[in-house]
């Protein structure tokens, strides 16, 4: 046990280093990515019917009037070691503030897809394994084959066509208020939420599939069936344990989707959420807030592979030892 904890604490730091490396340079890219949009945002702040010397004196403020290097450092220094995301440009609300209300509705939106897709993918997974080569089997490959191939924004057109347009059982928008109802809240982010199960689900059935048949070649699982266990015994009982690593591992990975990937159904549903405030900032040149969700979602995904990779040591057998 002492074996295993060691080895994934010293994994667990190897990614941590390595995650920190990555902030950085996934930092340096959306620092020059914002340089680059087209537009003045001095002009964007202040207007087309803006004078001159307001520009200047805007350029002057936002700090657009030093070289590129030093509004780089003096940015990184800010963001990632001081923890300052400084002032949304057209609010002027601190971006901590504008952000952690929209952070919060993609948390929600995230843990409810969450808690309703990765047990039934887990267990759609577990159903192939045990009728591989079946017609269910096939029935699920192709439909997972079939989810995973069509983009985002058509499945949530498709979704509202349906459910709102057609039978007017759900709401087109998904419209979040303060004090609404878990209840209300539910029915609100229904389509939001099938929208992205739909685009996560194929990955963790297929995986677990795969997991579970690359398990069931071990030489005791063959000796399990040559003594007649039943086929349903032997994936939960034995195959399923030595599945667990890359199963946790893409599960970790999609649940770091949940949360970065949320910008195109956030945008098609207007949902409240970081995603769509990051489209916003972008259109009206809200470098700071834009510049934030950036961080926020490199981060969520460094953190997701971490994790994923602690896991996948905790959970592989060959790393376990008596106590």
């Amino acid at each position: 046990m002492r074996l295993r904890l060691s080895v994934a604490l010293r994994a667990a730091t190897r990614r941590l280093l390595i995650g920190l490396v990555t902030i950085w340079v996934v930092a340096t890219v959306i620092f020059g990515a914002t340089e680059i949009l087209p537009g003045d945002v001095a002009e964007a702040v202040l207007g087309p019917d803006a004078t001159p010397e307001s520009l200047a004196a805007m350029r002057e403020r936002l700090g657009l009037d030093r070289p590129v290097l030093l509004r780089y450092a003096t940015w990184l220094d800010h963001a990632l070691l001081r923890l300052d995301l400084g002032a949304s440009l057209g609010s002027g609300r601190p971006v901590a503030e504008a952000v952690g209300d929209r952070l919060w509705n993609t948390a929600r939106l995230a843990a409810v897809t969450a808690l309703l897709a990765i047990p039934a993918a887990l267990a759609l997974g577990v159903i192939s394994a045990i009728r591989a080569g079946s017609v269910l089997d096939r029935g699920i490959g192709l439909a997972a084959l079939c989810a995973v191939s069509v983009p985002g924004f058509f499945v949530a057109i498709a979704l509202v066509y349906v459910f709102a347009v057609q039978l007017g059982w759900l709401p087109a928008l998904a419209t979040v208020r303060p004090g609404q109802t878990f209840p209300a809240f539910l029915r609100s982010v229904a389509l939001p939420s099938a929208t992205l199960a739909i685009g996560l689900m194929p990955h963790i059935i297929r995986q677990t599939r795969n997991a579970l048949l690359a398990a069931l070649s071990h030489a005791h699982i063959e000796m399990a069936v040559l003594k007649g266990v039943p086929r349903s015994a032997i994936i939960l009982r034995h195959a399923l344990p030595n599945a667990l690593a890359p199963i946790l591992n893409i599960v970790a990975l999609v649940s770091a989707y949940l949360v970065a990937g949320v910008v195109v159904v956030e945008t098609v549903f207007g949902f409240p959420g970081l995603g769509r405030l990051m489209v916003d900032a972008v259109a009206t040149r809200d470098t700071p807030v834009a510049q934030a969700c950036a961080l926020i979602f490199a981060t969520t995904y460094v953190v997701a592979n971490a994790l994923a990779d602690t896991l996948a040591v905790l959970a592989n057998p060959r790393l376990r030892v008596p106590r």
